[in-house]
């Protein structure tokens, strides 16, 4: 793979700046020397200078800047003119677009930055992304002014809350200066209205010095709309395959050994020179790929070498709807090498056990008469316990048999997984409305203990630990009229098929969705959301106590529910540690749950009402309690 282009780095003089562009039949370079920062007038505005690039083989062209003009910190904007044909286009391999995506790139050099986090060894010391506490964090809305830097004034609240990893929503720089980042078109370079990619430096380093690892949600599976000039110059995507957004991303096809370099390279720089521990990789069952060998393996195993080299877990979380372990397997076993991956149907099993709801993708966790379970806590049962509900059985959203069995035995359970809310399930409903807008505090807290406490990997959204009473919604800043006609159409027409009047659903262009999107922190001692933030703060307290940083099992869980009676029981008990039970009653009344050698209550959601003795736990209605097991 290429040196990454455009960073300098010590001791080798300024770097020569390279780019990909096989289909041209001459390139050129404009360039202009950089101010001190994104408010500057573009580099046409100060005489930018024109120069012809040098044809370097293999569809490669390359330009050695001046010798003295990237001493010192220096930077360079730049773009690229393709064979003569104006505008000039930004470089795909971007560090920095302090101009927008459609402006010139400039020049980073990584190496400046003056990190503290020499002794640092990965989350929980080493132990990486397995078991942690991941808390799932959109930097535009975690603070009014949206920025990575104000983001660090409110780490300390996530320290306290026992989080582990901060997983940090799409960076890549996107059109508009509010959105959340999934149209990302310059997947090397840091977001500018987030404070760039000297704020991203300081973000982590911050994080490291708290005891808190960084995770980065990438998107490998498309670009978006508005500013995405690969096509332009080269075979980046591919007519061979198709996703929701059209072309597929070029990894099988002519010159895909290009794509797929470009794909790795970013990733091995957000690891390298941003000291970030781990990539969730988005939608990935949209990665196209009829290789012999599939690019999520290549990929994983360039992670693992570079690893190796740093001396620090670096991890890989799938997003994977395919139900598949095979994602997580090893890639000498002919698996994709994932560390991890995203497990939906935990969610979708907690959200309609807690709100009754049972519309789309949620229809098959209602149980009914296609399935052997009764009701929606039996569902949840076979999903807590056996990792899916959709294990190779029938799925009725798809209408075709989806998933594959998992082995309880052998399966590290850490390897999944398991929320009660993420950005996609909160801001894909039509208002943005959260679980605690349609679940009485008491059965949010019995879901968190079901995911906190089990033995998979869990993952908190942001505002959930306190359950926020802001909205998170869908919302862009799109500059071009068509595209944000086509979104906020597009969005109204998807919700009024399901019911909802358009008015109903916010505009995705209106400042007001993304301002209504912002946390409250004031909202965080106020009852009764203190409250609930003492919950989530104890369970993960408890779950060290329990669970340990060591591998677990799926077969030492067993999961129990009564959807007549109303409750659902989990059981743990691993190997060498102590046995406990997670205990929730769902229903309208007061009653006692069965958990043979229940012993002390570890926790509980209504602690003077609930009890142990004769048969069982007794808990008020939408109460829950973890208790020791003999």
């Amino acid at each position: 793979m290429r040196e990454f282009h455009a960073i300098c780095r010590p001791g080798a003089g300024q770097s020569p700046i390279e780019v990909w562009a096989p289909l041209a039949e001459r390139v050129d370079v404009e360039w202009a020397v950089a101010g001190a920062g994104p408010s500057d007038p573009s580099t046409a505005s100060r005489g930018a200078q024109r120069e012809a690039m040098t044809a370097a083989g293999d569809g490669w062209w390359r330009w050695e800047p001046p010798a003295d003009l990237l001493a010192d910190g220096g930077a360079l904007d730049y773009a690229f003119v393709l064979d003569g044909a104006e505008p000039a286009l930004p470089d795909p391999r971007s560090a920095w677009q302090p101009h927008g995506v459609h402006g010139p790139s400039r020049t980073v050099d990584t190496t400046r930055f003056a990190w503290t986090d020499e002794g640092w060894a990965g989350p929980r010391d080493g132990h990486g992304v397995l078991g942690s506490v991941v808390y799932e964090l959109h930097v535009g809305t975690f603070t009014p002014d949206g920025t990575l830097d104000s983001a660090v004034e409110r780490l300390d609240h996530l320290v306290a809350l026992g989080v582990d990893v901060v997983e940090l929503m799409p960076l890549a720089a996107f059109p508009g200066r509010w959105g959340w980042g999934y149209d990302g078109v310059d997947l090397y370079a840091v977001h500018d209205g987030y404070g760039g990619p000297d704020a991203l430096h300081r973000f982590v380093d911050a994080c490291h010095a708290r005891g808190l690892g960084v995770a980065l949600d990438v998107v490998h599976n498309h670009l978006g709309a508005s500013g995405n000039y690969l096509s332009r110059f080269g075979p980046y995507f591919t007519e061979g395959h198709h996703t929701p957004w059209g072309v597929a991303v070029n990894l099988d096809d002519a010159g895909a050994e290009h794509v797929r370099g470009f794909l790795v390279d970013s990733v091995l720089r957000w690891f390298r020179d941003f000291h970030v521990d781990a990539l969730r990789l988005d939608a990935v069952h949209e990665l196209k790929d009829s290789s012999d060998r599939h690019y999520l393996a290549e990929l994983s195993d360039a992670v693992a070498v570079l690893a190796a080299e740093l001396g620090r877990p670096l991890d890989l979380v799938a997003e994977s709807d395919l139900n598949d372990t095979m994602m997580v397997a090893p890639t000498s076993e002919g698996g994709r090498g994932m560390t991890a991956q995203w497990d939906d149907d935990v969610h979708h099993a907690l959200h309609v056990a807690l709100t009754g709801e049972v519309q789309g993708y949620y229809a098959d966790f209602g149980g009914g008469p296609e399935r052997d379970e009764v009701g929606p806590l039996a569902v949840l049962a076979k999903a807590l316990g056996h990792g899916f509900l959709h294990d190779g059985g029938h799925s009725s959203f798809r209408n075709r048999a989806w998933g594959v069995p998992v082995d309880r035995e052998a399966l590290d359970a850490r390897r999944l997984l398991g929320y009660l809310q993420t950005h996609d399930q909160v801001g894909n409903r039509a208002t943005g409305d959260r679980i605690s807008a349609v679940a009485p505090p008491g059965r949010q807290a019995a879901g968190a203990a079901l995911y906190l406490l089990a033995p998979t990997t869990p993952m908190v959204f942001m505002g959930e630990e306190w359950a926020a009473s802001t909205p998170w919604q869908f919302f862009t800043s799109f500059e071009e009229d068509w595209l944000a006609a086509a979104v906020r159409d597009g969005r109204r027409a998807e919700f009024g098929s399901h019911g909802w009047v358009g008015d109903e659903v916010p505009d995705p262009q209106d400042p007001e969705t993304r301002h209504r999107s912002v946390l409250r922190w004031d909202e965080v001692e106020a009852e009764p959301h203190a409250r609930v933030l003492r919950w989530y703060t104890a369970c993960t307290a408890l779950r060290r106590v329990l669970l340990g940083d060591g591998p677990t099992r799926l077969a030492d869980v067993q999961v129990r529910a009564d959807d007549t009676a109303g409750w659902v029981v989990l059981e743990h008990r691993p190997a060498g540690r102590s046995p406990y039970a997670v205990v929730a009653n769902l229903s309208t009344a007061e009653g006692e749950v069965p958990v043979e050698g229940a012993g002390a209550v570890l926790l509980a959601w209504d602690l003077e009402r609930t009890s142990v003795g004769g048969s069982g736990v007794r808990l008020p209605a939408d109460a829950v309690a973890v208790v020791a097991l003999s």
